[in-house]
């Protein structure tokens, strides 16, 4: 959120720099991201006031006015603003007046007429995109006097980024109450006088979800004057935190809730229909909020509703039906308390971002609304004037704002901190969060304040202690601690060893969310169940990953789009399946490829990877399965996502592990990814267990081949003919080469011929000619029983 230093100056005392107040307020744990002027320079615009206008005689959308800027000077000022009349107080740019943008005012002739100097705009003094009319300034304004100085523009506009813990810094007040107890250990109370009633008229209203709202203020306001612009100072103050200007009520609420940290609301009195209910919404309930969409609801959102139906969305936005406009004349202000439970991620499931949203999912104090209700009821009636009724407060239960208390202990902050912080300081420091410290036999005991709701545990009074005090306090100390050494185990391959044999064949390694896009999911695994979550970071972000692909397949078309035509990645990560037992968390890894198969170079053709080089890639992990590499099987399967003819299920034993093949082709122009890519998935567990290294000795005797082109059908797989191979050799066979496949003249259809040589070898004698000989024909003759395999001439 934003702020501003004046603002945070009218709560505590920063006493030096905008950017010294950046660096405490960082090193108390809110970081400051950026610090920018609340106004772009400019010089020698003063406050002037319009004494007479009249019709340029040459030009009809243009004025001749005589301006004066210290009551005694006489200025011509040819001028094309609608709004520019007589006894207007603007803006002058005199002769030689510099305006952001580099522009320099200079004496200049329109139509005939001199026109020494300029009426400005608030585009053009870049204090807003407003360019409809001339910047009106308060009448009290001095003449003369320089508009930097009577608008204060040399204030500065600090960024704060409040950690999600740290609703009680979602305003100005909040940070100037953090900013005081770091700095002056000192704890700010915010003092907001009670404004009195002028009618006694109420308005009934019905808490029927006590637990998402325990406490609902009200007021009736009659007679505002809701046309027209709010002051300039509002105005102003709200352009320097980002917030548009829409209309006074609706200024003064967001004013509020930017100062306080409590969101509000106000409703257009004539628009209410009966009496108000905090009710959960009804399953499929429909309701237009104030963005003008229509949403749709069920009973996890709470909603304000009238007798005719729904008139807001508790917490995150008002409805269209009962807003205000310029004629509204009559207002009810609700400023409720929602607790974090009834408002989180409720706003994102809609799609919605909003103000109230965050600073209600993050806490907002539940002994706020009486105080805000008070502020904004005395800026409403100094800018709107009217007559306000008295305060409601309607509470539920046992709802008050009674603080817990939380311990600490001395020997806790001594071990924790690495250093000892003197009773003293302690003391003084855990006073400035608020009232209710008290000392006991081993510490303290502080009770949090209703707006900390992060104070709950001790070690978040450590952190207090550290941070009020100054992190840069803590001297360094070498950190002292028992050496545990972990466990090396032979029985698995190491994660790192996994990572590090991807990235020598050429991938790279990728992280991706554990939170994919339901959507792309359910296209890439239709039939398989996930785990949706129930406070998603964004629509899209919305469900558990049951697999790597959805993130990996993400990677890989940003990639592409960025003009990297040859990609490798891989992950190695978990993912969520809901199985017979449950949700069960399986490490996984990922890859997918696609591009050519080797880098651009001129020694080497440009040919595509190929289901074949992935596969390969596999098979290099599993080389390092010492002794279990050669049980694993690639079969053909199907997987929906994957294309049919070019998919493999990966097995060990009789276990599937895994999955390889390549994206459908309906799916990769569904992600627009071209060419589709390869994709593998190996589970961990299962894939990549080991054995002992068992050493053998090197047989000291020659080892003999035999070559065999065999021919057989074209769905024997090599996995096959390996296994058989070697059982008919008996223990001599050293490896099995696959040098040749054929298709073609000479071969039947729907067969093939494959090439295998038989490298043979015996640890104990030299086999002869004749021994060779009996295993080729031994393995021929069990090849031609189990494939109905013949030999190829």
């Amino acid at each position: 959120m934003k702020i501003t230093q004046h603002w945070l100056e009218e709560f505590t005392p920063v006493g030096g720099t905008a950017a010294e107040l950046g660096a405490q307020l960082t090193l108390a744990g809110l970081e400051v991201e950026s610090i920018t002027p609340a106004a772009p320079p400019c010089s020698g615009v003063v406050v002037g006031e319009v004494l007479s206008c009249a019709r340029h005689p040459q030009a009809e959308r243009l004025s001749v006015c005589e301006v004066t800027t210290d009551g005694a000077d006489r200025l011509q000022i040819v001028c094309g603003a609608p709004n520019v009349r007589a006894g207007l107080r603007v803006a002058v740019a005199r002769i030689g007046a510099r305006l952001p943008g580099d522009i320099t005012i200079e004496r200049a002739r329109l139509r005939g007429l001199e026109s020494q100097g300029m009426l400005c705009s608030a585009r053009e003094l870049g204090l807003g995109a407003e360019h409809d009319g001339i910047l009106e300034l308060p009448a009290q304004f001095a003449l003369g006097l320089d508009l930097r100085v009577a608008l204060d523009l040399d204030d500065m506009v600090l960024e704060v980024n409040a950690t999600p813990n740290r609703g009680d810094c979602m305003s100005v007040f909040g940070i100037a109450r953090d900013h005081a107890a770091a700095r002056r250990h000192e704890a700010l109370r915010y003092a907001a006088p009670s404004v009195a009633a002028a009618h006694a008229e109420g308005f009934a209203v019905e808490i029927a979800a006590p637990r998402g709202c325990p406490l609902f203020a009200g007021r009736l306001f009659r007679g505002l004057r809701n046309g027209g612009a709010s002051p300039l100072w509002l105005r102003e103050r709200l352009r320097r935190i980002g917030i548009n200007s829409i209309s006074p009520v609706v200024d003064v609420t967001n004013y509020v809730m930017a100062e306080l940290g409590q969101p509000m609301h106000a409703y257009d009195r004539a628009r209410l229909a009966g009496r108000i209910v905090v009710r959960p919404a009804a399953s499929g309930e429909r309701l237009v909020l104030l963005d003008d969409k229509e949403y749709e609801l069920d009973p996890e959102f709470l909603v304000i509703a009238d007798d005719e139906g729904p008139v807001g969305l508790a917490g995150i936005m008002g409805g269209r039906r009962t807003a205000i406009d310029d004629r509204t004349v009559d207002v009810y202000l609700e400023v409720a308390h929602f607790t974090p439970q009834a408002v989180a991620g409720r706003a994102r499931r809609l799609g919605l971002f909003t103000d109230a949203a965050q600073r209600f999912e993050r806490g907002v104090d539940p002994g706020l609304p009486q105080r805000a209700i008070e502020r904004a009821s005395a800026l409403l009636v100094e800018i709107c004037g009217g007559a306000p009724g008295p305060v409601e407060l309607h509470r539920v239960g046992t709802h008050s704002v009674s603080a817990s208390r939380v311990k600490l202990r001395r020997t806790r902050l001594r071990r924790a901190l690495g250093t000892t912080v003197p009773d003293e300081a302690v003391r003084e420091l855990l006073g400035a969060i608020g009232d209710g410290l008290e000392e006991t036999a081993d510490g303290w005991s502080v009770a949090a304040p209703a707006h900390r709701f992060d104070l709950a545990i001790e070690a978040d009074l450590v952190e207090e202690v550290a941070r009020l005090r100054g992190f840069d306090s803590i001297p360094e100390s070498p950190a002292q601690s028992p050496q545990q050494p972990g466990l090396a185990t032979e029985s698995e391959v190491a994660p790192e060893r996994l990572v590090t044999a991807m990235i020598d064949r050429g991938y790279h390694e990728a992280i991706t969310y554990s939170f994919v896009d339901p959507a792309w999911q359910a296209q890439l695994f239709p039939d398989t169940q996930s785990l949706t979550l129930a406070n998603p970071i964004s629509a899209d972000m919305s469900a558990m990953r049951v697999s790597l692909w959805p993130g990996l397949l993400r990677a890989c078309r940003e990639n592409l789009r960025r003009q990297q035509s040859r990609v490798r990645l891989f992950e190695l990560g978990r993912k969520f399946v809901i199985g017979a037992e449950g949700l069960q968390e399986i490490d996984t890894l990922s890859g997918i490829a696609t591009g050519t198969r080797w880098p651009e170079q001129w020694g080497a053709p440009r040919d595509g990877v190929d289901f074949y080089d992935v596969k390969a890639d596999v098979e290099a992990l599993f080389a390092l399965t010492v002794g279990v590499g050669h049980g694993v099987r690639f079969v053909a399967a199907q997987l929906p996502c994957l294309h049919p003819g070019r998919t493999a299920q990966v097995w060990r034993g009789d276990q599937p592990i895994g999955w390889l093949g390549e994206l459908h082709p309906r799916l990769a122009r569904a992600f627009d990814i071209s060419p589709a890519p390869l994709l593998f998935d190996i589970d961990v567990a299962l894939g990549f267990t080991s054995k002992p290294i068992l050493y053998k000795k090197i047989s000291k005797f020659p080892s003999v081949r035999r070559d065999l082109a065999i021919v057989v059908d074209e769905n024997v797989s090599l996995a096959d003919l390996r296994e058989n191979v070697t059982v008919s050799a008996a223990g001599v066979l050293s490896d099995l080469l696959v040098f040749d496949v054929y298709r073609g003249p000479g071969v039947e259809s729907g067969r093939k011929s494959v090439a295998l040589g038989l490298i043979l070898q015996d640890s104990s004698r030299t086999l002869t000619d004749v021994d060779a000989d009996a295993v080729t024909t031994a393995v021929v003759a069990r090849l031609r029983d189990v494939f109905s395999a013949t030999i190829r001439d």
